[in-house]
C-alpha cells in the first residue's frame, strides 16, 4: 500500500504506480465521492463523447428518416428472418 500527503492547497499526488495501472494521464478529470470509509475518485469520462450522427453512417441506410414504428417493424422482420421464425 502506498501513501501520499495532502498539500496546503488541498492537492494529493496519486502514486505513479497507480496512475500507470489505470492509464491516468495529466489532465484526467475525476468525480469525487464521499464514502463512509473515505473518498472515492473515479475518472469522469471513460470514453470520448460522440454524437448520434457519428454512429449512423455504419448502418448503410441512405434514404429519408424513418418513423420509429417502421424501424422497429424492419428490425423485427430481420430478427425473425435470422432466427428462421418468419
Amino acid at each position: 500500500m502506498e501513501t501520499t500527503i495532502l498539500s496546503s492547497t488541498g492537492q494529493v499526488v496519486i502514486p505513479e504506480s497507480v496512475r500507470e495501472l489505470h492509464h491516468w494521464q495529466a489532465g484526467t478529470e475525476f468525480t469525487v465521492e464521499d464514502m463512509p470509509l473515505g473518498v472515492l475518485l473515479k475518472p469522469k469520462k471513460l470514453f470520448p463523447e460522440t454524437k448520434l450522427e457519428d454512429g449512423l453512417g455504419c448502418v448503410g441506410y441512405k434514404g429519408p428518416p424513418l418513423a420509429l414504428e417502421i424501424i422497429e417493424s424492419l428490425l423485427e422482420q430481420d430478427i425473425r428472418r435470422a432466427w428462421g421464425t418468419e
